[in-house]
């Protein structure tokens, strides 16, 4: 990640979690968000049974701080939290219902995370966390070891050291943990499960930006049926080839084995009887933890199925586009062929024409030969010293383009929408330096913003410039429509 003031700055203003943390809602916000999502594990809730919450939460808060504390609505809090500018709460809708559904955004619960982490912990666990380390550097090494003879050495070497252990067991010489380092690896145990509940709203938020994407290349270019297909198999491929698909199939898999959720229940009551547990009053749903994850990966399964859902009807609908276009175009060949049946055309009406009768060659012997280039003789001049009067101002008038100044105009208006056209760009801050502004403006379209340019639908750009005795003239050019995208 860059770090620098530049980059900072930026995020500071785009990522929803850091405008989370500076909103003077904040409290509320985080508040009522983690009770009503993350506490009870719900990866969606309909609006009714969310506002209805909300307004029980503002009719307290209301209470204790006054009338005039939150005078809003529930339902407009909730929609205002949903807003492109602020992103705290993704509002959709499901097949099987008329009614608005609401989930939190990865970055909304990123923004929880770190302010859970800011109470302080009575108890702090660091040995588990480094055999954790210890055992994964141990994975990887053996996982990626090619070379046989390696791979069997260290197998022989785990081999020993289990026969070591067994012939200690069989002499009743067993190691076990005591209470504190049971207390660790139990804190690191309830740790990891809610960051992996957690992750899994981050994945169905890459998938469907995944499927977004796809949805813009298709909507801006004019690509043929066999070049639309391509892409679409092209990116569920690459949905399920990627790093994060691959890890979350490897974890589905594994979670849903023969026998494997009777053997997390039955290692899971094991621990949650040890007395220094116990003693821990851990949560109750640590020991529904694994069906949690069933549901949150299920559902995560569900959002991958519909969105394929989706873009097949969205294909669909382009197919049936393009096949009613090429009826239409029949249809007129057809009426046309009807109406010269009934009336052929005469000589002097032809029903087509053609611009030549004849092909026009050039034999490569009717080129000219080459001719080599005359090369300017230099003859040295000394220089003198005039006394001519020049008018120098121009040189003092010339005007330079700040390109930052320009970025930062057309972040600000992707700030609050999704795209923006070039010339929306240059009528909301008219052109000051005329041409040359507008030459940095496409210079940016093309290396520095994410950009389409629509070569048949161009734009006529207009600014005030100065003519030669000084007067105001109005200026245009006639350019592609350029639209800056966020």
């Amino acid at each position: 990640m860059d770090f620098s003031y530049t980059a900072l700055e930026q995020l500071q203003r785009q990522h929803p979690a850091w405008r989370l943390l500076k909103s003077s809602h904040a409290p509320l916000v985080v508040g009522f968000l983690h009770r009503a999502f993350i506490e009870q594990n719900n990866r969606m809730l309909a609006e009714s049974a969310l506002a209805e919450r909300l307004e029980d939460e503002l009719y307290r808060l209301r209470q204790t701080l006054g009338e005039t504390t939150f005078p809003r609505r529930a339902i407009e809090y909730l929609d205002d939290w949903t807003l492109p500018e602020r992103a705290w709460l993704r509002k959709f809708y499901r097949e099987d219902s008329d009614e608005p559904y609401f989930d939190l955004t990865p970055a909304t619960e990123k923004a929880i995370a770190w302010i859970a982490s800011l109470a302080e912990r009575s108890f702090v666990g660091t040995e588990s966390r480094l055999l954790t380390v210890f055992d994964l550097l141990r994975q990887i090494n053996s996982g990626a070891e090619s070379n046989p003879s390696e791979r069997l050495e260290d197998l022989k070497q785990r081999k020993r050291e289990i026969e070591r252990e067994i012939e200690r067991a069989e002499h009743g010489e067993i190691q076990l943990l005591d209470a504190t380092a049971i207390k660790d690896r139990f804190q690191q145990l309830v740790q990891v499960s809610r960051e992996l509940l957690a992750d899994f709203r981050e994945v169905e938020h890459n998938f469907r930006k995944l499927e977004r994407r796809f949805r813009e290349t298709v909507a801006r270019g004019k690509r043929t049926k066999k070049e639309v297909l391509d892409v679409s198999l092209g990116r569920h491929d690459e949905i399920a080839e990627s790093d994060q698909g691959r890890s979350f199939g490897a974890f589905w898999d594994f979670l849903m084995a023969e026998g494997r959720t009777d053997e997390f229940e039955e290692l899971l009551d094991r621990i949650l009887a040890l007395p220094a547990i116990q003693e821990m009053k851990p949560d109750e749903r640590t020991r529904e933890m694994h069906y949690e994850w069933a549901e949150a990966g299920e559902h995560a399964q569900r959002t991958v199925r519909q969105l394929s859902n989706q873009l097949r009807r969205f294909l669909d609908d382009r197919a049936q586009m393009e096949n009613r276009r090429i009826m239409e175009l029949l249809q007129s060949v057809e009426r046309s062929a009807l109406a010269l049946r009934d009336s052929p055309p005469g000589a002097k009406d032809p029903v087509a024409e053609i611009e030549s009768t004849r092909a026009e060659i050039n034999l490569p012997m009717e080129r000219p030969l080459y001719a080599v280039p005359k090369t300017p003789v230099m003859r040295p001049v000394v220089l003198e010293s005039g006394h001519e009067e020049v008018d120098i101002s121009r040189l003092y008038s010339q005007a330079t383009i700040d390109p930052s100044e320009l970025s930062k105009h057309v972040n600000g208006l992707l700030e609050t929408r999704t795209q923006v056209t070039l010339g929306e760009v240059c009528k909301l801050r008219p052109l000051k330096q005329g041409l040359a502004e507008l030459l940095a403006y496409l210079q940016l379209a093309a290396e520095t913003f994410d950009s389409a340019i629509d070569l048949d639908n161009p734009e006529t750009v207009t600014w005030l410039g100065t003519g030669r005795r000084g007067e105001a003239v109005l200026r245009s050019a006639r350019v592609p429509r350029v639209i800056f995208v966020r």
